[in-house]
Order: C-alpha cells, then sequence, then structure tokens
C-alpha cells in the first residue's frame, strides 16, 4: 500500500515538472497523433455510441433519464469533497460531504437530487484541477481513445481520481466485475447523452472540429481552475494561430 502511494506521488510529482516546461510551449505538440485518435473517436462515436445515446434518450423516460444522472452525479462528489479538501476550500469540502449525505440517504442513493432541491451548491473538483490549483500546467494537450479531450495534467488527474475516489472503481477491487462493467458502460450512456446537443453544435458550427473542441476544452479547463476567473498568463503560447480570432493581436 505505502509502495503504491508512493508510486502515485512520484507520478504527481512528474506530471508538474513535465506540465510546467511544457505550459512554456507549444500545447499541441501531439497534434499528428492527437488527430488520429480524434477521428478514430469521431468515426466510432457515430457509428457506436452516439446512435445508442440517441435511441437511449429516446425510449427512456425523462425522469428515468434524470435519476441516473443524480445518481452518477452523486458519486462524483466524494471526488469533489476529496480535492476540495486538497485545494484548501474547506466550506466546499464539507458541502459536497453533506450533498452525498443528503442525497445517498433522503434521495434514495442519490437518484433523487434533495441537496438541489435545497439549494445547496455544487462545487465539482477533480484531481487535475487540484494539480492546476498548485500551480501545474496543463502540459500536452491529449485527445484520449473513446474518452475524448484531456491533456497530460488532466490525464493523469483522471487516473488518480479513478483510482483512489471513485465508488465504481471499488466493485472491481471487490471482485464484482460484471456489476463494475454494467456501471462504467452505464456512466458512459449518461455521460453521451448529455452532450448529445453539444456535440451536434461543434460539428455544424466549426470548419476544423479538432481544433474548436481542443481550444473550448483548454479554455474551459482553465477557467474551471481559477473558479471562473480568468487566468493570469495568456492560454495560447507558441500556437496563436490556433486561437481564435478575438485572441489575436
Amino acid at each position: 500500500m505505502q509502495s503504491k502511494f508512493s508510486t502515485l506521488i512520484l507520478s504527481c510529482a512528474l506530471t508538474v515538472a513535465v506540465s510546467g516546461c511544457a505550459s512554456q510551449t507549444n500545447k499541441d505538440p501531439l497534434e499528428g497523433l492527437n488527430r488520429g485518435i480524434y477521428k478514430f473517436n469521431d468515426v466510432a462515436d457515430k457509428a457506436v455510441f452516439k446512435p445508442v445515446a440517441t435511441a437511449y434518450k429516446a425510449v427512456a423516460p425523462t425522469p428515468v433519464r434524470t435519476g441516473f444522472n443524480n445518481f452518477f452525479s452523486n458519486l462524483g462528489t466524494i471526488t469533489s469533497a476529496f480535492n476540495n479538501l486538497l485545494q484548501f476550500k474547506f466550506s466546499n469540502a464539507f458541502s459536497e460531504a453533506g450533498r452525498f449525505v443528503i442525497n445517498s440517504t433522503f434521495g434514495l442513493a442519490g437518484f433523487i437530487d434533495v441537496a438541489g432541491m435545497d439549494k445547496i451548491p455544487v462545487h465539482k473538483e477533480d484531481f487535475g484541477q487540484t494539480l492546476g490549483y498548485w500551480g501545474a500546467g496543463s502540459g500536452a494537450y491529449l485527445v484520449l481513445p473513446i474518452l475524448g479531450p484531456s491533456s497530460l495534467r488532466d490525464a493523469t488527474g483522471l487516473v488518480v481520481d479513478i483510482s483512489t475516489t471513485d465508488p465504481i472503481t471499488y466493485t472491481r477491487n471487490i471482485n464484482q466485475y460484471r456489476l463494475y462493467n454494467q456501471l462504467r458502460i452505464a456512466q458512459f450512456i449518461d455521460k453521451r447523452t448529455e452532450l448529445l446537443t453539444a456535440t451536434d453544435l461543434v460539428d455544424e458550427a466549426s470548419l476544423d472540429p479538432y481544433a474548436f473542441m481542443r481550444d473550448a476544452y483548454l479554455q474551459r479547463r482553465e477557467s474551471l481552475i481559477h473558479d471562473g476567473l480568468a487566468p493570469k498568463e495568456p492560454l495560447y503560447d507558441d500556437f496563436d494561430e490556433a486561437a481564435p480570432a478575438t485572441e489575436k493581436k
């Protein structure tokens, strides 16, 4: 256990060091590889994932879809509470912990967002945001197979979150592989259904959906890390040609 924890800390330290250097250079040095993975994801999405999500939206009543979305969002509050603590946002951490307790009990395992009805605010945080909060740059932009846009920092954060605070992972740890797979598939379909309208808009509004997705992702992550405030440094470094027209001088 101690060895696993030490390896986790070392990987985070390496991410901070590498991303800190990469933040001063082109944020998309792997563009050729990324575009290939993006194309694979796009083909797989149009052939399988989007039709499944569209069918799910058409067949499942709104209350059912809302219930499952609430369920998976409730599971995510554990990760949010933990990362709020790591960022010393103690009131937000207690708020997220309170949301989890309320929704897990009075909300029937999270299927009903009772905390939302009580207007308890949401403070989502992940380990990628935590690394960014403590000064780690985004590092190279990455497109992950199936999962989509990410970065060196955020991919590391995703691994840490899944390994440490994701309740679904614990079903695999206790050898409940069938339940684990079912939950992961349901979680993916739920998330893909949420993004149906957004992906349609990207395809229709952009001449280069890849560049649009990359820039939108990096800008959104910077906004989340700074709690909606403008970052201290400009997002675009050595690839201004890829920046939106409003960013160019």
